[in-house]
Parts: structure tokens; sequence; C-alpha cells
């Protein structure tokens, strides 16, 4: 399937919409360069794109102006197998664009040398550098972050925390430091473009544009890109909230439930049955997935070895990392990287445990044996 790049091309003034917010004199127009790299997402990179559509639409000037660029100058695919056409290749761009690179699958493998090169040769220039969902990760591969806020997708967090330690790792929906821009994926996109018009161009207009798109929650660099604790479990309980929240915060060196109970003004006893009733799971075993899930999205997201995930996921050897990961997820560490284990660097040999032994249930959610989880 092949589509349009954007809307056809026209310099004549767009016409006025019934939402017509008219701006008091001409306005310069600000273009934007789209790097879109290879299997990117749609979703991210339409919603940075409309709401410049629209802004042009409802001020009836052409307030923006945007490129799509490849590479190699050639088409590309999105994640949803979707074909686009480009604009350009890595050519030249003014100081006064704004360059936006657009990820999304396996952003490392589609950050080539030659797209690093030229990320640094234009932000050289002058040039205004951001990034959209995992763009993120390549404009911080370039250089171009160290010392700045900058946010990524929540899933990429850890990852990227691990591969760029320079740069100041925000959980907003999108971050403005300076001259370089970065989003967290998806509509957080609309947020971001929503602010630079109403930067531009005054609150009035972007508020018109958010009405056009039917978004009428518009959200601020303040905002957090994941759902509350509350509304992630589905249950309202504040000590709980609060216990996870410390849980999530403490994952290379956990607290044991002794501690994380008299934080709250708790017995581990009560703590236990809060967890239980709620969750149906012990205190331990939860703190365990989330130290799994961290630990799984650093094996597939990094280059680290398997003992630093595990360090880095609060387990002090590797033979017991591997247990539990293999009692939750029915598979190794190392097979979960595509590497043999008995060949790895580093490698724990095989110990003899079994991935379908009885765990106490249904494997990949059920209860982990008591040893594991001490």
């Amino acid at each position: 399937m092949r589509m349009p790049s954007k809307t056809p091309r026209t310099h004549s003034r767009p016409a006025p919409s019934q939402g017509t917010v008219r701006l008091n004199t001409p306005e310069r127009t600000r273009r934007y360069i789209f790097l879109l790299l290879d299997r990117f997402t749609m979703m991210a990179f339409a919603s940075a794109v409309e709401p410049m559509r629209l802004a042009n639409q409802v001020s009836g000037q052409k307030l923006y102006d945007w490129k799509l660029a490849s590479e190699d100058g050639g088409d590309v695919s999105c994640s949803n197998g979707t074909t686009v056409r480009v604009d350009m290749g890595l050519g030249e761009v003014t100081r006064d664009d704004t360059v936006l690179v657009c990820g999304g699958i396996d952003v490392a493998e589609a950050t080539s040398k030659p797209i690093l090169n030229w990320l640094r040769r234009e932000a050289r220039r002058g040039a205004t550098m951001g990034g959209l969902c995992t763009g993120t990760w390549a404009v911080a591969k370039a250089g171009l972050l160290e010392g700045k806020r900058a946010t990524i997708h929540w899933e990429n967090q850890d990852s990227f925390f691990e591969d760029f330690e320079g740069v100041e790792l925000a959980k907003s929906v999108f971050v403005i430091d300076g001259n370089r821009l970065t989003s967290a994926g998806g509509i957080a996109s609309i947020d971001l473009i929503l602010k630079l018009i109403a930067r531009d161009h005054g609150e009035a207009l972007a508020n018109s544009v958010a009405d056009q798109l039917i978004y009428n929650a518009i959200r601020t660099d303040q905002d957090s890109q994941r759902l509350s604790i509350p509304t992630r479990i589905g249950v309202r309980h504040p000590k709980l909230s609060q216990v996870i929240g410390r849980m999530e915060s403490n994952i290379e060196e956990p607290i044991s439930p002794s501690k994380l109970a008299e934080e709250v003004g708790m017995s581990t006893r009560q703590l236990e049955r809060l967890f239980r009733r709620y969750l149906n799971r012990s205190p331990k075993r939860y703190y365990m997935e989330i130290r799994l899930q961290k630990a799984r999205n650093l094996l597939m997201q990094t280059e680290m070895s398997v003992i630093n995930v595990a360090l880095a996921c609060g387990f002090a050897s590797p033979s017991h990392f591997s247990k539990c990961y293999r009692a939750h997820y029915r598979t190794t560490p190392y097979r979960e990287r595509g590497t043999s284990g008995a060949g790895a660097p580093g490698a724990v040999p095989d110990d003899g445990f079994d991935p379908d032994f009885d765990i106490g249930g249904e494997i990949g959610g059920a209860d982990f044996p008591d040893d594991l989880l001490d």
C-alpha cells in the first residue's frame, strides 16, 4: 500500500474554515523536516503533521510547511506496513528549520552512521533538533541531548537510561529544552505541536486546532506518559499505590516487604493481606514481576550483558536471575536475546532448572517458588 507523503502541495492561502482564527499580521512560514527511520511509528508522525496542517487551515495562512526525508531519499515503510513517499534524502537544511526524527521498531538498527553524521552536521549549522517516539534515541546517539532534558516512550526508558547517562530523562509526554524537542510517541506529538503553535501564534490558535482534532484534554510538559498507579491496577487504595510506587522506583536495590510496610504504617501481615485482596498475589511476587519486566526490556533493547541486566534489576547472581526469568517467561535470558547461554561471555551453565517445573499454578502468571522470591 502506498500513500502520499502529505496533502497536495499548494502555495495558495488555505481556505478559511468555520473556526478561523485571524492573526493580526502575516506570519512567516516555519519549516519542519521529518526524518523517517525504517519502521517508524505512524501514529507519532501523523499526530505531529496534522496539527500543523490544521493550523494553516484555521489561520488562513501558511504558517507551517514540512518535508519528509529518508536516508537515501527512497520510500520508507512504517511499523504498520504502510509505505510513505518522501521528498528528500539527507540534504542540507537551514538554521531556521526544525528536524524531527521519527523512530519506531528497532531504532538502533534503523539509525545508521550516515544518519548520525547528518544529524550532527545540521545541529552544528543551527537547526533545531528533536525526536518523536524512539526517534529520541537517534538524537541522543548523535550526542545532541547530552546535558539536556528529554523524554522517550515509557517502554524504552529503562534502556535509554542505561545507554545515555548524560541525558536527564523525564517521564512527561513531551519536553522542550532550548532547541531540543522530544515527545514520548503516540498522540503525545499532538501535545508537543500544540505547545509550539501556542508559543508561535498564541493560545487561541492552538485551542482552535485542538477543537478541530476533537482533542479536549491538552497536556503540558508536566503531564506523565503513563496512567496513574490506581488507574493501571484498577484499585484506588492510597497505601497500595504508595507501596507500588516505591517498588517501581527501587529496582536495582529492592526494599524488603517489612520495610515497605513500615513506610506506610502497616504490619507486614497487613501488607500481605492488602496485596492478596486487591492483586491476588504476594508483595514479593508483585515486586519480582516488576523487576523481571524491566529485565526483559533491557535484554530486548540494549547490549548489556546478562550479568549486568541481573544486577540492574536487583538479582544477586545470574543463576538466580535465570531461574526466576525461566519461571516467569518460560525461556532463559540468553534465548530471549537470541544467544546461547553455553557459549556466551559470562554465561551461566545450565543448572538443571526445569522450565516446566510445577511452580504452583499456570506458568507465566503463577506464584514463584519461595526460594526464588527471596
